[in-house]
């Protein structure tokens, strides 16, 4: 694997943009077709709250791979949100999905030592969020502190999906690499995170400001703001391939059952 200055976190963000802008049509129609299910999925009583989170890893590859076609020259299709399901590696990556969501229930369960469970009945559908209640709570600091438990379970699934079905590695050997992998280039993914960070929030605020100037509706401004925020996430999900391949620094073989071309 190749160190990597800081500012490469930043190039990636801009490739992210870079891939988007060559295909974003198809992008785009890529993710609408992931939430549209994963809306599908949340009807089911129970399983909707479990499985988008176990199929994570799995769509995840989805994203990955269409940005190494759109890389490539090649054309995304839809159909490619199922080609993970095709692969020799989906068995893995359920088990890696298994293993996020306990990681995410742990980080979110030692919260209820800092704010008496707010957080948790509100992520888990006990209650509705109230904002008086919010204020009146510690559940900002519940959020930090599980932000802050999970942050290592982040470094070690980041990279995970790609070295299994790409590179063959169990559940084990795939966390333990993703995980040392991004503790390598922390440098480069502080700034990452700190660009998306700004990205995000100053993006949206400028958007809404120049909105509010020019219309006088809230519901036409939120209106407005949703393919914005689309638009952000997909272009997150299409950077990720770029830190893939500058932290690894070889290019990934593409296996048959993610061909789907072939």
């Amino acid at each position: 694997m190749n160190r990597l200055p800081a500012m490469t976190g930043w190039l990636w963000l801009k490739d992210g943009f870079a891939i988007f802008r060559k295909q974003p049509f198809e992008l785009s129609s890529l993710f609408v077709s992931y939430l549209f299910l994963m809306i599908l999925i949340g009807i089911v009583p129970l399983l909707g709250q479990i499985l988008p989170v176990i199929l994570l890893p799995t769509f995840s590859l989805a994203f990955l791979q269409a940005s190494k076609q759109v890389r490539a020259g090649e054309k995304v299709h839809p159909r490619i949100l199922f080609a993970a399901f095709r692969s020799p590696a989906l068995k893995r990556l359920l088990w890696l999905g298994v293993l996020q969501m306990a990681a995410a229930l742990l980080a979110i369960g030692l919260s209820v030592l800092v704010d008496d469970g707010l957080f948790w009945k509100i992520m888990s559908g006990q209650i509705a969020l109230d904002p008086k209640v919010v204020a009146d709570s510690n559940m900002g600091f519940a959020m930090l502190v599980a932000a802050l438990v999970y942050l290592p379970t982040t470094m070690a699934f980041w990279f995970a999906p790609p070295l299994i079905a790409w590179q063959d590695m169990g559940v084990g050997k795939a966390v333990f690499y993703s995980f040392f992998a991004v503790r390598r280039e922390a440098r480069a993914f502080a700034v990452y995170g700190v660009a998306w960070a700004l990205v995000g929030i100053l993006v949206p605020m400028l958007a809404s400001l120049v909105l509010a100037l020019l219309f006088n509706s809230a519901n036409l401004i939120v209106m407005l703001m949703v393919p914005l925020s689309l638009l952000l996430t997909v272009v997150l999900y299409c950077s990720f391939y770029s830190s893939w391949f500058d932290v690894f620094g070889v290019p990934d073989p593409m296996p048959p059952a993610l061909d789907i071309e072939a």
